[in-house]
């Protein structure tokens, strides 16, 4: 049975970083951005801050996208709210009406505690789904909190895809989709036979980063369920006339 993060009666869109694009990546800035365009939801990256708040932040370090200089680990939150990385609390405060993938960053037991505690209050447990490339953090979400959608770890998705190749079914998993990239350097991720397995089994496939019509319409075509996207300006229209 397909997780209700992923029920959609149409392909949806989700803002990479709320459009990294269009406005500076993770910050309240881009995610108004992102839905003032029409997204259906937002991708974002967690880190926990040196006072163990969730903050939304893609790099190990501040340098790339702050003025601050450094790991985002060293920083309390209100030094991280004051170079504009925002708690998760306040993004999923102020987006109510939105479905967020948050991929946690770091591969460990505490962020994937603090995340769920974060989404809890919040009351967005149904309409969240936590992603991340290490399987320690997700296995530990999915432990304390069966109920919030997680997406395949690349150990997941890589032995899926392998099964995909020789048509075995997809087994009973304990994620619910999968975010991937159409391609991971010269190998093909997405292809019609993968989605294929993956609704099969009643999993979602969500792909990024997808910012061309051309990559679009094709996506669409083979049947995936979401597109993530640098451009909602270009995507989400798109979309909606398809």
């Amino acid at each position: 049975m397909r997780h209700r993060f992923f029920e959609s009666s149409r392909s949806l869109v989700f803002a990479h970083r709320g459009g990294a694009a269009l406005a500076p990546e993770n910050t309240i800035a881009a995610f108004d951005t992102g839905i003032a365009f029409g997204a259906d939801g937002l991708e974002l990256d967690v880190r926990l801050s040196r006072d163990g708040v969730v903050v939304v932040h893609h790099d190990r370090l501040l340098d790339r996208t702050t003025p601050l200089r450094g790991p985002v680990a060293d920083r309390t939150a209100d030094e991280l709210a004051r170079a504009d990385v925002p708690a998760i609390a306040d993004v999923l405060a102020r987006y109510r009406d939105a479905r967020i993938i948050i991929e946690m960053k770091e591969n460990a037991a505490a962020l994937a505690r603090a995340t769920v505690d974060a989404v809890r209050r919040a009351g967005a447990v149904d309409r969240v789904c936590l992603g991340a490339f290490g399987r320690r953090v997700l296995r530990e979400a999915r432990a304390i909190e069966p109920s919030i959608a997680t997406s395949a770890a690349r150990e997941e998705v890589r032995w899926a895809l392998y099964r995909s190749w020789v048509r075995w079914p997809v087994p009973r998993v304990g994620y619910a989709g999968f975010q991937v990239p159409e391609m991971a350097g010269r190998t093909r991720v997405v292809s019609p036979r993968f989605i294929d397995a993956a609704h099969r089994a009643g999993l979602g496939v969500q792909v990024w980063t997808v910012d061309t019509a051309e990559d679009a319409r094709r996506l669409l075509a083979w049947g995936v369920d979401a597109l993530i996207t640098d451009r909602p300006d270009v995507i989400v229209p798109l979309v909606r006339t398809l």
